[in-house]
């Protein structure tokens, strides 16, 4: 049947078919929505329409076919590449859409970039939201963790096909009206910034445990399984224990050996970075993993590297006992220094910009869908309910006494790797991040009185700050 037969039908339109938007159109239509669907490239909606026989689908052959089918107030959401593209399909929708319609963008998309469209939406009355997607394609099929943000009054005509389609949990839908403007997409980034945090802690415990400890494939796997039955119970640690016993069919081995040590990105942790410096926010957790990523990138450099810088002489194994375990807490205690760099992020950036973000419902929605789900987000949710004005995680007092007691193990494998030239930089900095954070008095009274030195940029005086800035002769000539 043609769209023109079925003129204001569909609950709600989606835009671009490739394997997020067009699982998240069947998940949407799963519950019991009608789905209007429009590519760009016309055979992609053909072959989509095909596909589905006799479901509650309206293919569209243009942007107007598409509005057309919908019902008011329309309701469409983009699943395109961020950057120009989008700007340019809501360009070509604006003219077709009328005051209280909503556009909702999925993509991982800049923040500031979603800010900007909302304003410019909202002039015309159109209502815009950018969205979070977390999950990837089994999420986005069968319910993915989501992150609105925009006008909380315009959330409400969205909210029930937003929930019906979200993960579920113990703790409900996983979606939740993040805040307003670019909350969503400012939380989503955030999110793949504590996700590249915590794969690289995770790589590194098992470069420790396979490279320093000689574990095999098939112990990896042992040890990871029974991980996942603790506090590290999380998605990341149950897909990596199912990583370890894949064998390749062609050589026998464990198809993991046999991954080219090159890992890739597509930008958001480097957007994360990008905004902790620019809010002053310290993020060195996330910072170490995007730098091991760029990194191991350099292959080429890396193997002539290994050839010409041979160290010798490095010390032995100096964990006597338990080993396996020490490496456990020192990941349990990392990631939660990953997490805390992340929350206060997104306490920062929601203080900035009048976002009004919840981190108690933050933690709540991470809990299932997303990649970063956890059991540790229980513990994360309950101390934001005990104080929502934390200002940092590790001060509440259940992460108080959980880091007292793991730092000693995180020192322990730091320690280690070190002597062993195994690079572990972001437990490293997740122990520089903790002892940082925890001490009275850092040396950078040193750093102001050089900078005071070479440029006259004043300092404060610890013994009388209400002076105000003050500026001293430090150099002879």
């Amino acid at each position: 049947m043609s769209v023109s037969q079925k003129i204001d039908t569909a609950d709600f339109g989606l835009i671009g078919l490739s394997v997020m938007g067009s699982n998240l159109a069947q998940n949407i239509e799963d519950h019991g929505f009608t789905v209007a669907v429009w590519n760009r490239s016309s055979d992609v909606v053909d072959k989509f329409m095909a596909d589905k026989g006799d479901k509650n689908f309206v293919g569209a052959t243009d942007p107007k076919d598409l509005v057309q089918s919908l019902k008011r107030p329309r309701k469409i959401m983009l699943m395109i590449k961020a950057g120009p593209a989008v700007d340019a399909v809501i360009e070509s929708l604006v003219p077709l859409l009328e005051e209280g319609d909503v556009v909702i963008d999925g993509g991982n998309t800049w923040y500031e970039d979603t800010e900007r469209r909302e304003a410019a939406l909202a002039e015309k009355g159109i209502r815009f939201f950018g969205v979070g997607v977390s999950g990837g394609e089994e999420g986005a099929r069968f319910g993915p963790s989501l992150m609105p943000g925009g006008d909380a009054a315009a959330y409400e005509s969205i909210r029930p096909i937003m929930e019906a389609i979200s993960a579920k949990t113990d703790s409900g839908p996983c979606v939740t009206h993040v805040g307003t403007k670019g909350a969503g997409h400012f939380v989503k980034m955030v999110h793949n910034g504590i996700e590249y945090a915590d794969m690289q802690l995770i790589a590194e415990s098992y470069d420790v445990l396979s490279r320093g400890f000689g574990l095999t494939a098939k112990q990896l796997e042992e040890v990871f399984v029974e991980w996942n039955r603790g506090p590290l119970e999380s998605f990341l640690i149950e897909i990596t224990g199912q990583i370890f016993g894949v064998m390749d069919s062609e050589t026998g081995r464990p198809l993991v050996e046999l991954v080219l040590d090159k890992a890739g990105q597509k930008g958001t942790g480097r957007w994360t970075v990008e905004s902790a410096l620019k809010m002053g926010v310290s993020v060195p957790s996330i910072a170490a993993a995007l730098d091991a990523r760029v990194l191991s990138s350099m292959k080429d450099e890396r193997v002539v590297a290994s050839e010409q810088l041979v160290v010798e002489g490095l010390a032995e194994d100096s964990i006597s006992a338990d080993r396996v375990g020490r490496v456990h807490d020192a990941l349990y205690a990392a990631k939660i220094c990953a997490y805390a760099q992340g929350l206060h992020l997104i306490r920062v950036g929601s203080e900035e910009n009048g976002w009004g973000v919840d981190l108690q419902e933050t933690a709540r929605i991470w809990k299932g869908g997303c990649i970063i789900r956890a059991r540790l987000l229980d513990s994360i949710r309950a101390a934001y309910e005990r104080n929502p004005a934390l200002a940092n995680l590790i001060l509440d007092p259940t992460f108080q006494a959980e880091m007292l007691k793991h730092h000693g193990a995180l020192r322990e494998v730091v320690g280690l790797a070190q002597a062993r030239g195994i690079p572990v930089p972001a437990l490293a900095a997740s122990l520089a991040w903790f002892d940082a954070y925890r001490t009275h008095d850092l040396p950078q009274n040193l750093t102001q009185a050089q900078r005071d030195a070479f440029g006259a940029h004043t300092y404060l005086r610890r013994d009388d700050e209400a002076r105000g800035a003050v500026h001293s002769e430090w150099l002879n000539g």
